[in-house]
Order: C-alpha cells, then structure tokens, then sequence
C-alpha cells in the first residue's frame, strides 16, 4: 500500500468513524442542540479537519508533505467561509418552513449527506474536466470574478426568498406534498398514497440548494489546488468543511444579523481567487499568501460587523 492509498483510507475511515459518532449520539430524534454542545462539535470537526492536515504532512511523500498541507488548510478555510454564508441561507429556509427545533438535527444531517454526495460528483467532473482542458481554469477565474463583483454590491434587499427559489418550485412540481405537521416524520400516508412531509421538502432543498454554492466553491478550490491528480486534498478539505456544516449552524444562528458585512469580505476573496486564476500564467501567486488573503478577509469582515453593531453606525453610512 502506497502512501496516498493510506492517506484515502485513513480519511474514510475518519469520516466512517465521525458520521457512527454523530448518527449515534448527536442526531436523537426529538432532541434540541444546546449552543453548548453545538460549539463542542464545532470544536471536534475543526480540530478533526485539522488533524488530518498535521495527517498529510507526515504521510505525505518527501519535500511534498509540507506544500500538500498548506494546500489542504487553504482550501478548507476557504470552503469553511464560503460555508458560513451557506448557513444564513439554511436559518431563512428553516423560519420559512417553520421548522420545530426538535428537528433541526436530523434535517440538518440529511441535507449536508446530500450535499456531499453533489460534492463528489462536482469535484470529479471538474477535475476530469481541468485535466482534459486546462484553459477551463480561465472560464473558472472569470465565473468567480463576476460573481465576486455581484455579490459585493448586493444589497440587504435582495434577500434570499425561498417561496421564489427554483428548488421550491422544482418540489412543488414534482413531488407529492403536504402542508400537514409533520410530527417528525418525513412520509406521511393518506389514502394509500405517501406525500412528502415540509421536513423532507427542506432536507431535499437544502442538496438542491447546496448545488448553487458548489458552483461557486468547487471552481475556488480548484484556484488553491490547480493539480486534478490531487483530488484526495480537495475532496477532504470540501467534505470535512460540509460536516462541520451542522454545528456551525447552531453556533451562528443566533448571531446571523451581526455579521453584516461578512458577505463582503467572501466577495473580496472570490475576486482575489478568480483574478489570481486569470493571471496564473503570468504571475504566480503563492498558496501561503491565498491563504493570508482567506484569513485576513472573513476574520476582517467579522470583526468590522461586531464592530459596526457595537458603535451602533446605520448600515447607510
């Protein structure tokens, strides 16, 4: 066995482990996450991510482990962030299907399963695809750009409206539903006949939801690690960011109207990610340094946001 065999396997049989702990003794039906328990596990799958990073520089092969590992933490932090913005999404989808914190849980867990899978799918394709037609980095870097520019200058009111989004309508289309309380269940049975319950119309718009944002992520993380035969770093750092997708949401549920700005700083380092990919032939930019951007960027933004609410200055202003 080769080392980046291991590697794959060590990193299963982490998530393996991770998703018995979490199935086992975190997603009890009925069972409401406390914001205690929601930063222990916040805790767990950033220290476990990190982890694996200190994994890949001691496995990996002479004189590579140290880059790989820079490569790796690069990536997670940028898909970590790009999650953030992910999660205000999930708050606005939950309070417009008036989801019971009951549930939050185990809806929250079927969802992020989905997006994982969306996950490895996308980067496979992207990587066969990057492989095969190299010039596609530069269709990614201008697709970033543009979305950078987009996002820094939405406004407030261009909020996220889920009654409007096409993966609402999509269900509504397709799928046989009902507006009857759910009790936890995600199938309920009338008539002979099974309709969706509104816990399983979130679970499935929260993968249909996820695709959007892995348009965005997946063409960034290809930005910090260029290399298709590398798809063990990216596929780790994506997964590993996704899973600690769940407690993150309970940590920042209540604190989503504090980071005003938070959008922002996202935007900034997507335009650094896309304009850095455009200029890849002519300049070369350091992963050390898309990393200080990342950090410096979303720590930057956070902190401005608390600062901003503090001093108590009008949005307008």
């Amino acid at each position: 066995m080769d080392k980046t065999q291991l590697i794959y396997l060590v990193f299963g049989a982490v998530i393996i482990v991770a998703l018995i702990l979490d199935l086992g003794l975190l997603s009890k039906k009925n069972h409401v996450i406390s914001m205690t328990q929601a930063l222990v596990q916040t805790v767990f799958w950033v220290l476990l991510s990190l982890a694996f990073c200190a994994f890949i520089w001691y496995e990996n092969e002479a004189g590579h482990g140290k880059a790989d590992a820079i490569s790796y933490i690069s990536a997670y932090l940028l898909e970590w962030s790009l999650s953030i913005d992910n999660i205000f999404v999930f708050i606005i989808i939950f309070n417009f299907f008036k989801v019971k914190e009951n549930n939050y849980s185990r809806v929250l867990l079927l969802g992020i399963l989905m997006a994982i899978v969306f996950r490895i799918l996308f980067i496979a394709v992207g990587s066969a695809t990057v492989a095969r037609w190299e010039w596609v980095m530069y269709i990614f870097g201008a697709f970033l750009v543009y979305t950078g520019i987009k996002m820094f200058a939405s406004s407030d009111e261009e909020e996220f409206n889920p009654e409007e989004n096409w993966a609402f309508r999509f269900m509504n289309k397709f799928m046989r539903t009902t507006t009857e309380e759910p009790n936890g269940r995600f199938i309920i049975t009338r008539n002979k006949k099974a309709y969706f319950t509104k816990l399983s119309m979130v679970v499935v718009m929260l993968g249909l939801i996820d695709i959007v944002f892995a348009v965005d992520s997946i063409p960034a993380v290809f930005s910090i690690i260029p290399d298709p035969t590398k798809k063990l770093l990216i596929y780790s750092s994506n997964i590993f960011a996704v899973l600690g997708l769940r407690s993150l949401f309970f940590v920042l549920r209540g604190a989503a109207s504090k980071f005003d700005y938070l959008q922002q700083g996202i935007a900034i380092v997507l335009l650094f990610i896309g304009v850095k990919m455009l200029a890849e032939h002519w300049v070369h930019v350091p992963v050390w340094v898309s990393l200080a951007v990342i950090v410096v960027c979303i720590s930057g933004s956070i902190v401005y946001s608390i600062d901003v609410k503090r001093k108590g200055i009008p949005d307008n202003e």
